[in-house]
């Protein structure tokens, strides 16, 4: 391998063996910008994420007191020989923002702040300092505490009238009847416990249900008692939806029903904040605009007192039009963003900073975004460069690929067969290289010279949803259909927003699956059951003995292989549980052998291995078809709170395919894929639709595009400027016809 010589212009990586990298030795050049190609697997991010910027930040966190590092955690020093030059690494990832209702795109980004400045100096009538215009502090409308929003419960959902409280009488989930919740409301002594409830007086009622909060004593222990529904609204309701257990999500769906506050109109401002106006807009009326409109009406705004806030202002919203996300407003709630909007986002905030010589470290930017918009995500990528940064990119995307400085690429395969650096380099180097990426880098999908004929259509009808322009369309069955347009023009609106409520859909996203630490794909697919059946016969024993749930589990980690220690002021420690070392089973467990390997090395073995390891039947279906979706690398035990969500996409289709008919949609199944994988997408695609399925995807892949059998293009524009179907139709005749941006890259990309 050639190194660029050793100075302090390169960072310098000696002896990586993070998960499965192979002794890993490279210099990346600083202030320069590096893209990390490879297969899924083959260990990009345990060299980007897991070794150089898990090392820095951790560097950095050493530099705290104890007592600042309780709180932050303490990272296990990465398994590296030697790093040199590190400079602090800002890791910009795709992790949805903070689930709090109280948070909005103006306030993470600081736009809001400075909006406040701008009316507290110029509004009129004015409402007082910046603060006043906030409505997380004096500005808040008094009656929704500044959330927008109250909540109406039906009392029927959290009451059986017929029943006593002793009997049950409450439904609220966690609300059992020996609990403490419960307690306080049958020895409060504000009403008869045993009383069925539809038997209270008025003024028991009004106590059990409504009582504000109050000291009693309950069994000698000094408490507070709270009526049933206030005590619901804080406990369960105050907390933003998507941070609840799903069970507790299915309650308050049920139980409760949002509007807008009537005080304020659900703008989270008392009426003194929106009297104050600039040029007839209140602050509220600012932040509802969309952000491109919202830089069109600042650039009227010329006094001196706040010039060099709007100036700071009007280059924040430049930069979030800049990156495709123009069609977004101020009081957009973080936690609704998707992950590729969260990333943008979080870029916007750093390319305002003034801090140089940062690395900064991106997974996939280009996730969520067109073409058209990748341009756009490159020139951010190169204006952080030439602010003095190095920036680290961890892609697939040929576009992206092909404005780096330098490429690293990992592989050859995945997980066991990866590891290894392939090629460093320029991209004139790596498109000569026998590499499989520089292969792939010039490959192209052609279009299909015939199309598959649709069987039927599922017609939508006006729909409405976000900005959508009552949007009537056809999406064909028995074929393949790609829907794409820009980022913000209404795909997600129109396919989730019509599809999924209808018969025999299944949608394969790529939300967080349920379950924890303890959950893999081989509990998730049920290839475990399979697992446990062949260990039990070949050893004549019980099946739950394999199960690290349950009998067979390692009782001193009860079956997670780790041990949590709590070090209460300093940070709490994960260490590898001494009595199973990590292996989750007893040693009796340990013992039962099935062709030679205990149940932990199998849990161990990648799917790819797997395949070859098993000869029973339903084992090999569950195997075969993980390896179908592009998942041979990952191992069969690996935790599901591990998997990125493109990854988490294609468990979920692993999981559905083989159930009859049925219409699968999917969102971006590329995300995560080399070039060379997607080739076998396609395949798998091809053979769901030749089987009889109905396949919708949403997809900015060109190849994906080219291999379509009908297309439905949105835009022409995003947001406001979207939400309208501008081309239907084969792809040959988009590309023949049309005059979209989607039409305008394929041309290019088939030509």
């Amino acid at each position: 391998m050639t190194h660029i010589a050793d100075s302090h212009d390169v960072i310098q990586v000696r002896g990586a063996r993070e998960n499965n990298l192979r002794d890993v030795s490279l210099d990346v050049p600083k202030r320069r910008l590096t893209v990390f190609t490879g297969v899924s697997g083959s260990g990009k991010s345990s060299l980007v994420f897991g070794t150089i910027a898990a090392e820095s930040q951790r560097m950095i966190n050493e530099t705290y007191s104890a007592f600042l590092q309780s709180f932050m955690g303490s990272p296990a020093r990465p398994d590296v020989d030697a790093l040199h030059n590190l400079s602090a690494a800002i890791v910009v990832d795709q992790e949805r923002m903070g689930a709090n209702a109280r948070s909005t795109l103006g306030t993470a980004t600081d736009a809001y702040t400075m909006l406040r400045i701008i009316f507290s100096r110029l509004g009129s009538p004015s409402a007082g300092s910046a603060l006043a215009y906030s409505f997380n502090a004096e500005g808040m409308c008094p009656n929704c505490e500044g959330l927008g929003k109250v909540s109406t419960i039906d009392v029927d959902q959290l009451v059986d009238r017929s029943k006593s409280i002793n009997e049950g009488a409450i439904t609220v989930p966690n609300f059992s009847v020996d609990g403490w919740y419960v307690k306080a409301y049958s020895e409060s002594g504000f009403f008869d416990p045993a009383k069925p409830i539809r038997d209270f007086t008025d003024a028991e009622m009004s106590d059990f249900l409504y009582k504000e909060q109050t000291k009693v004593k309950i069994n000698g222990i000094n408490t507070t008692y709270e009526g049933l529904v206030p005590k619901v609204q804080r406990m369960y309701l105050t907390k933003e939806r998507e941070s609840v257990q799903p069970h507790i999500r299915a309650f308050i769906d049920r139980a409760a029903t949002f509007a807008a506050c009537p005080d304020c109109g659900g703008t989270r401002l008392k009426p003194s904040v929106l009297q104050s106006r600039i040029d007839g807009r209140n602050i509220a009326e600012c932040s509802a605009m969309q952000v491109s409109d919202l830089a069109v009406f600042l650039a009227g705004i010329t006094a001196p007192s706040v010039r060099p806030v709007v100036t700071n202002l009007r280059h924040t919203l430049d930069s979030l039009v800049e990156i495709g996300l123009g069609y977004l407003s101020l009081d957009r709630e973080s936690a609704t963003l998707s992950g590729g909007e969260a990333q943008r986002v979080k870029m916007v905030r750093h390319l305002g900073s003034s801090l140089t010589d940062i690395t900064y470290v991106f997974d996939e930017p280009t996730v969520g975004l067109h073409p058209h918009d990748i341009q756009r995500m490159n020139g951010l990528l190169l204006r952080l460069r030439d602010k003095g940064n190095t920036v680290l990119v961890v892609e697939h995307k040929p576009e992206t690929i092909a404005i780096a400085d330098h490429v690293v690429d990992l592989g050859p395969g995945a997980g066991p067969g990866g590891g290894r650096i392939q090629f460093e380099g320029t991209v004139e180097a790596l498109r000569a290289s026998e590499s499989l990426t520089g292969r792939y880098l010039g490959h192209r999908v052609s279009l299909k010279d015939t199309c598959r004929e649709k069987t039927g259509v599922m017609p939508i009808r006006g729909a409405t949803t976000h900005n959508l322009r009552g949007v009537d369309v056809d999406v064909p069955t028995g074929v393949l259909t790609v829907v794409t347009g820009v980022a913000g023009s209404g795909k997600s609106s129109l396919i989730y927003g019509s599809l999924p409520q209808r018969d025999g859909v299944v949608v394969v996203d790529q939300s967080a699956i349920r379950g924890s630490r303890r959950s893999n794909p081989a509990t998730y697919t049920g290839l475990l059951d399979a697992v446990r059946t062949a260990f039990a016969k070949a050893n004549k024993v019980k099946a739950s003995l394999f199960s690290a749930n349950s009998e067979g589990a390692c009782p001193n980690c009860k079956g997670i292989g780790l041990v949590y220690m709590d070090l209460a002021m300093m940070a709490g420690v994960a260490s590898v549980c001494e009595e199973c070392e990590g292996k989750r089973f007893t040693a009796e467990v340990l013992g039962y052998k099935l062709r030679g390997r205990d149940i932990s090395e199998v849990l161990a073995m990648p799917v790819s291995e797997a395949q070859e390891f098993f000869t029973e039947k339903p084992a090999r279906v569950v195997l075969d078809r993980l390896a179908a979706v592009g998942l041979g690398y990952l191992t069969l035990g690996q935790p599901l709170n591990t998997l990125s969500g493109g990854e988490r996409q294609r468990l979920k289709l692993a999981v559905h395919m083989g159930g009859g008919t049925v219409t699968y949609l999917l969102d971006e199944p590329t995300t995560g894929l080399h070039l060379a994988d997607v080739d076998q997408l396609l395949a798998l695609l091809d053979r769901l639709v030749d089987t009889g399925n109905t396949v919708v995807v949403i997809e900015h892949h060109l190849a994906v595009m080219a291999h379509a059998d009908w297309i439905i293009d949105l835009g022409p524009g995003a947001g406001q400027d979207g939400g309208q179907v501008v081309f239907t139709g084969t792809p040959s005749e988009l590309v023949a016809k049309s005059d979209t941006v989607t039409a305008e890259h394929l041309r290019e990309y088939v030509a």
